[in-house]
């Protein structure tokens, strides 16, 4: 299979690498091409890749392109990880909102926002790229903000696109490592998620047929034990009677969030900008040197990640850097769609249940031999309280034929509500985004609970409008 990653400059593009060059997924890629529009930032990941250590499996044949075209065709799946703007544009997005006195951060509120804005556009050009130089490709869908720019691309891929996060299934697996539950390789069926991306909730976690979560969030020693048990008070957990991603951080401990990185120094994009910006060429420069290099950066912003809200409980532990991946996620995924048996993630797809789960005396038609385009007529929605065709974050079974979500139950009214409210901003944020629509851009920033006020929104979407003039652009053209 001929694998092309979008975003091929990226700097976790060698995690995919060495996952595809050993282990489980050897094998399954004969050729990656890198497509990226910097070629500084091609050379170095090249270097990187060209000086890891040898897997016992054969190296895999890379190709790197500045053509997207070129890159397209003959690719069998295509993994999208692009940053339009780089790490300087991240930086506007943080320091737009800071300056105004809101939360910083790079996908949830204002900044979330204006990421998504500016990213769409370009993702809708590589959708429709894809349909014509490789229509039966699948995109796995890496791009931040990963649920809004999956939604955007659902009506030009259909269900040839999913959208992946780690953050929820990490999760998953440092709470059922805490609570020594033993989750089976590739199965969810005992597990609880329903949630939006970044902002989700753990709600059900069985071992050996029993719900061990209601301990466990009783247990302030073994809450302490791994982040997201760390990041939010004992009984605070206790009575929400559920775990939540750790992007919840930053609604329920708003205040704290916002006043951590207001006292930052640098804000975190500034931080992994300056970081990038000395790193890349001397990646490039590096020769045999180039991995050990990547490497000791991949662990100091690993490290750094989230951290206004350590501010009191330290650096991340070896298991809570352990308990994420996006690149397994991913290749799982990848692995199921290739026809190699399905598997069970938690992933940002269509929140509509297939046949076979939908109530009534016909539902009989197994989850594997459902389209992945197929839609009922009348869906019933994975999440309850939430459209059918929205794009939600939630356990699926992935097959050849795509990703398929699992019920679940209906999350309690406060959840909801919020969900419900960020799901409107999302989707205000992809008309924006698709129809070049400024009124609904402007509505997306005032309707954010992060934001809430007309005021000001109307000096959020100035500020962003000055540090990107793409989005006038975008007005002025009406999203064509």
């Amino acid at each position: 299979m001929r694998l092309l990653i979008a975003g091929g400059g990226g700097f976790r593009v060698p995690l995919i690498y060495r996952a595809l060059a050993s282990g489980r997924f050897a094998g399954m890629v004969t050729d990656l091409v890198l497509y990226d529009v910097d070629p500084a930032r091609l050379d170095a990941v090249t270097a990187v890749l060209r000086s890891m250590p040898e897997a016992p499996g054969a190296r895999l044949a890379v190709h790197p392109t500045t053509d997207l075209v070129e890159a397209l065709a003959g690719a069998g799946m295509v993994f999208a990880a692009i940053r339009p703007g780089g790490t300087a544009g991240r930086v506007a997005d943080e320091r737009v909102a800071q300056d105004l006195g809101l939360l910083g951060q790079e996908t949830t509120g204002a900044g979330g926002i204006s990421y998504a804005l500016r990213t769409i556009p370009h993702m809708l050009r590589l959708a429709r790229l894809m349909k014509e130089h490789c229509p039966d490709a699948w995109l796995i869908n890496f791009t931040n903000p990963a649920g809004m720019v999956t939604e955007a691309l659902l009506p030009v891929l259909g269900g040839k696109v999913i959208g992946i996060c780690d953050s929820a299934g990490a999760l998953v697996q440092r709470a059922a490592r805490a609570a020594g539950a033993a989750l089976p390789e590739g199965r969810l069926d005992g597990v609880g998620y329903y949630g939006l991306n970044h902002l989700g909730w753990l709600y059900r976690l069985e071992s050996a047929g029993r719900d061990v979560l209601p301990e466990l969030l009783e247990d302030p020693r073994v809450l302490g034990s791994f982040e997201e048990g760390r990041l939010f008070p004992q009984p605070f957990l206790a009575g929400l009677g559920a775990l939540p991603n750790e992007y919840l951080y930053y609604y329920y401990q708003h205040d704290a969030a916002r006043t951590a990185m207001r006292a930052a120094s640098r804000t975190r994009g500034e931080t992994i900008h300056g970081q990038q910006q000395e790193l890349y060429p001397r990646l490039a420069a590096a020769g045999t040197d180039a991995f050990r290099l990547w490497e000791e950066a991949r662990r100091s912003r690993e490290e750094g990640y989230l951290a206004e809200a350590r501010s009191e409980s330290g650096q991340r532990d070896e298991e809570d850097l352990a308990g994420g991946g996006y690149e397994r996620v991913a290749l799982a995924a990848m692995h199921a769609l290739s026809g190699a048996g399905d598997t069970q993630l938690i992933l940002n797809t269509r929140n509509s249940l297939p046949a076979s789960q939908q109530p009534g005396p016909d539902a009989a038609v197994p989850p594997a031999a459902q389209p992945a385009t197929a839609q009922p007529a009348t869906a019933e929605p994975a999440i309850p309280g939430l459209a059918a065709d929205a794009v939600v974050e939630v356990p699926c079974t992935v097959t050849t034929n795509g990703a398929v979500p699992l019920a679940q139950q209906a999350p309690p009214e406060p959840q909801l509500a919020l969900l419900r409210r960020v799901k409107e901003v999302e989707r205000l944020t992809v008309r924006a985004a698709t129809d070049g629509n400024r009124d609904a851009a402007l509505e997306a920033f005032t309707r954010h609970p992060l934001v809430d006020s007309r005021e000001l929104a109307v000096q959020l979407l100035a500020g962003y409008e000055r540090e990107f003039p793409a989005l006038r652009d975008l007005w002025r053209r009406g999203g064509r």
